[in-house]
């Protein structure tokens, strides 16, 4: 069986088909039979996992087994206290309250610039935070982070479980070793 991570570079989609315009996993020479284990929507980037091992993809992906995804968002103004204690608490979206989530003001984590570049104003500051969450529902980060006031302007996971994107620019991948795929099917 064959377990990567692949670090999904902007404005491409988490399957092997493209549509409208956008670049697709297929260009990216990925080993055969390895499927997502999760999705990022296209102009998400970061860690994404691809598995033929079928009992890990589950692991991973279904919100009932809660493996912690780790994201950081730039966002729009100074993140406050007030807006990560809300978070941290769960907060009502339209589908219904999220489950609480680690939720902190991160320094700014010194990424390369992406392509294309995030907007900038020049009266409207930028900050980071920092989400651990243990569900997965669709475009949920930005969702939460608007709901406090504070709109999403870049996405990036960092993190499934142990797993990180060290050493890997956007889109590199890496087979996982027997021990970092053992440390992922016990990660919580």
């Amino acid at each position: 069986m064959t377990t990567i991570i692949f670090n999904k570079p902007y404005g491409v989609l988490s399957q092997f088909t493209p549509e409208h315009g956008h670049a697709s996993l297929a260009d990216f020479s990925l080993p055969k039979g390895v499927y997502p284990a999760g999705r990022l929507d296209a102009d998400s980037e970061g860690l994404l996992l691809l598995t033929s091992d079928g009992a890990l993809q589950a692991r991973v992906a279904d919100p009932r087994h809660k493996t912690a995804k780790t994201y950081w968002a730039q966002v729009e103004r100074e993140i406050t206290e007030e807006a990560l204690a809300r978070l941290r608490a769960g907060v009502e979206l339209n589908d219904g309250p999220t489950l609480p989530c680690g939720a902190r003001a991160l320094p700014d984590p010194g990424m390369a610039p992406r392509v294309p570049p995030v907007r900038f104003r020049k009266t409207v500051p930028t900050s980071w935070a920092e989400l651990k969450l243990k569900e997965g529902r669709n475009r949920q980060v930005r969702r939460m982070l608007a709901a406090v006031g504070f709109p999403v302007l870049r996405l990036l996971r960092a993190a499934i479980g142990p797993l990180t994107l060290a050493g890997l620019a956007p889109g590199e991948w890496r087979e996982l070793t027997p021990a970092e795929i053992s440390r992922l099917r016990g990660a919580k």
